[in-house]
């Protein structure tokens, strides 16, 4: 029998994205870039909203090619408003256009998202050993740190809350409780 963390829950769809993604170290860029836009678009909603959309968005949004999203105009700004496959929050819309454009900045500049995004915790995932959900923090000095940088550089809807749910997401931070499955897979 799997044990999970309990935000898991019954959810076949959340199951699956606990057990075979959450959490595992992400070194793919245009990865990196779908779950900026998802973590951003999730502000205030819940997870399983997103993760119910998440193929509306990754037809919507290109695949999540920061280069194509990068270029999209107004007429398609509002194509995707009115897209229902999607959360259609404008300013949400707007700033994953935004986003992706400060996206590729950061590529030009570093050579890659991954090794701009990897130096806010030295190159390897912090294996935490929380025992309880009320023990996860919502933010961390690093997802500050983080947040003030990427903002600085024009992105909007990266908090430091949803920047350290990116962290989570992508596998910067091991946040698998200790007596889930995954933690000590994650951990090696």
């Amino acid at each position: 029998m799997t044990t999970r963390c309990p935000w898991a829950g019954p959810d076949p769809l959340y199951r699956e994205y606990h057990d075979t993604e959450w959490g595992v170290p992400v070194h793919d860029d245009r990865h990196f870039f779908e779950m900026l836009i998802l973590e951003g678009a999730q502000a205030g909603l819940a997870w399983i909203t997103i993760l119910r959309k998440r193929q509306g968005y990754r037809d919507a949004f290109d695949g999540f090619d920061p280069a194509v999203v990068a270029r999209y105009d107004d007429r398609r700004l509002e194509a995707l408003v009115e897209n229902p496959a999607i959360i259609r929050n404008r300013l949400k819309i707007e700033s994953a256009v935004g986003n992706a454009r400060a996206f590729l900045g950061i590529q030009d500049e570093h050579g890659s998202f991954d090794r701009y995004v990897w130096q806010f915790m030295d190159g390897r995932p912090r294996q935490n050993r929380w025992r309880s959900l009320e023990e996860v923090p919502a933010e961390t000095s690093e997802s500050r740190t983080m947040s003030r940088d990427l903002k600085r550089r024009g992105f909007r809807f990266v908090g430091p809350t949803i920047c350290y749910a990116f962290m989570q997401a992508t596998g910067l931070v091991n946040d698998h409780l200790v007596d889930c499955s995954r933690h000590a897979a994650l951990a090696r």
